[in-house]
């Protein structure tokens, strides 16, 4: 096991990171709030814009308990914002779904955010391709070799 770095440079790196994380989800929650949403739900709703989505998928994502989501899911299929669908290759398993008001308050949630929705509007394409690529190597994921 790697002995902890606490070089200056290396403190300043994860505090930068860690605000970079707490504006993200400060920004979100309150973007979420304006929409009478938690940020756990508007994450849910964002996240089934994508595409319909097993409940137990959804907790894989969000690193939660499966029951937490169907807290979560209940919830917003009470406001109309989504439903639940049998998964047409597996009619025992439940796929969760924006519905049209859902889509709209997805979308209306994402033009709101400014922070949370492009943290790196001010990085090229190659800064955040070299971004991407350090923080795989720091979570032990192979990253592509960039072409150059």
């Amino acid at each position: 096991m790697a002995t902890p770095r606490t070089d200056p440079l290396t403190v300043e790196v994860v505090e930068l990171i860690g605000t970079v994380v707490a504006r993200y989800y400060a920004e979100y929650e309150q973007a979420a709030a304006k929409h009478s949403l938690t940020g756990a739900q508007a994450r849910v709703l964002s996240l089934l814009t994508l595409e319909p989505t097993p409940m137990r998928r959804i907790a894989q994502k969000l690193k939660c308990e499966p029951s937490n989501v169907t807290g979560i899911i209940d919830r917003l299929e009470a406001r109309g914002l989504v439903e639940r669908r049998p998964d047409p290759n597996d009619r025992r398993v439940k796929l969760a779904a924006p519905t049209e008001d859902g889509r709209v308050t997805a979308r209306r949630l994402r033009e709101s955010l400014d922070f949370a929705r492009e943290p790196l509007a001010e990085l090229s394409d190659e800064e955040r391709t070299v971004l991407r690529d350090l923080l795989k190597r720091m979570l032990g994921k192979e990253a592509p070799v960039a072409a150059r």
